[in-house]
């Protein structure tokens, strides 16, 4: 158990090592390897821990005084003291003597069903050697794992393409594009080279709108708005819009919004847009994220501030970082909401843990009359892996009823 806890220390250490703002990135990349080779190593030795326990247990119960032997398997000949039944000659043989050499006064002879004392305790050897067999296999298949995962999260976002049918949408926004983009956490592990690809597959895209729902960095704009300035070069007829994810409320919301807007992205902090197209009319509507809300003198989202007072006839898409928020944008009538946060899990499997608190946890879904979109992102956060969950732009296609 030792080994348990020392990993836990050193891991949870450089976790908060990580966190300090402005180490560089060849400090914060090491220590997030070693954080995810801590994990997957102590994952490992769990999952190696019950095979180990059933093997130990079935080789005590074969040990055991007078345990039955298995099937086919001869009992060993196992020594106890001789009888003395009379005077035996110098060379006579007893019956189970090993060699046929003389027993003499005291020796011992086989009886089948004890162990054998002249072969030492073999115990505590099975043991260290399957404790040893579990720590190699774990530590191969966590170097293995956590050199596929970075490679995973390093790959280019993938592109995907969602047509998404609404039921109120005007013919005039029928195919209307809208490129989705949620979660780049510009920050310890990815930089300005990040962003740039971001934004060029984002353009080789032509969408008729841009969305960057929330998470854009990890950390303030003192230390990271060189990195996020090619955001600058989005360009979209709609243009680009942003909200808040809790990554930025973590760092300094107000200060993120206005480098945005500097940029040429417009913030939509719990308000909306009102867009026009070949003679109809789209509501767009942003609201800040629910971490806001741990924060003392913050509002938080107001759904009531971006979306009241509107022409109820008309469509409605909302920006909101976590797909939860959908449960009160279904009370507003909300048609479509786009939503990040999630990022698929990061590592398959772990989306299960995600949808304990979240609806849709990637894809399309449902809550209540309001579809839900959750884009998986396009970078990662905590150890620098994606495993089975690749980065991704999403591509969303709005249709109209035919």
């Amino acid at each position: 158990m030792w080994v348990f806890a020392v990993l836990a220390a050193v891991g949870t250490a450089s976790m908060l090592v990580g966190l300090v703002e402005g180490l560089p990135r060849w400090v914060t990349w090491p220590l997030g390897v070693f954080r995810s080779l801590a994990a997957f190593f102590t994952l490992t030795l769990l999952l190696l821990e019950v095979p180990r326990l059933i093997v130990l247990r079935r080789r005590r119960r074969r040990a055991a005084p007078g345990a039955a032997p298995a099937p086919g398997e001869r009992p060993e000949a196992v020594l106890e003291p001789a009888a003395s039944t009379g005077r035996r000659g110098p060379g006579a043989a007893v019956p189970g003597a090993e060699d046929g050499r003389p027993a003499g006064e005291g020796e011992q002879a086989a009886v089948p069903g004890a162990p054998d004392p002249r072969r030492g305790p073999a115990e505590p050897d099975r043991r260290l050697f399957l404790g040893r067999s579990a720590a190699l296999i774990a530590a191969v298949a966590a170097t293995g794992t956590t050199v596929y995962g970075v490679r995973g999260a390093l790959a280019p976002p993938e592109i995907r393409r969602v047509p998404i049918e609404l039921a109120r949408l005007g013919s005039g926004f029928h195919g209307f594009r809208i490129a989705a983009v949620s979660d780049l956490h510009i920050g310890q592990y990815l930089g300005r080279g990040h962003t740039e690809r971001v934004v060029r597959m984002i353009n080789e895209l032509e969408p008729d709108l841009i969305a960057v729902v929330g998470d854009l960095a990890s950390g303030t704009v003192a230390h990271l708005g060189r990195d996020a300035e090619p955001l600058r070069d989005l360009h979209a007829p709609f243009g680009s819009f942003y909200v808040t994810g809790n990554h930025e409320f973590a760092y300094n919301a107000g200060e993120w919004s206005i480098e945005v807007e500097r940029l040429g992205i417009r913030a939509l902090r719990n308000e909306r847009a009102e867009l026009t197209r070949a003679g109809s009319t789209l509501d767009l509507a942003g609201v800040d994220d629910v971490f806001a809300w741990e924060i003392p003198g913050l509002r938080g989202p107001d759904f009531d501030a971006a979306l009241g007072g509107r022409d109820e006839s008309r469509p409605v898409v909302l920006l909101a970082h976590q797909p939860l928020q959908a449960e009160e944008a279904s009370k507003h009538g909300v048609d479509l909401q786009i939503s990040g946060h999630t990022h698929g899990g990061q590592v398959a499997g772990l989306g299960y843990l995600a949808a304990l608190s979240q609806p849709v946890v990637a894809g399309l879904g449902a809550v209540g009359g309001t579809r839900v979109y959750v884009t998986s992102g396009a970078g990662f956060s905590n150890i620098p892996v994606r495993i089975g969950v690749p980065p991704e732009i999403s591509l969303l296609e709005l249709r109209s009823p035919a």
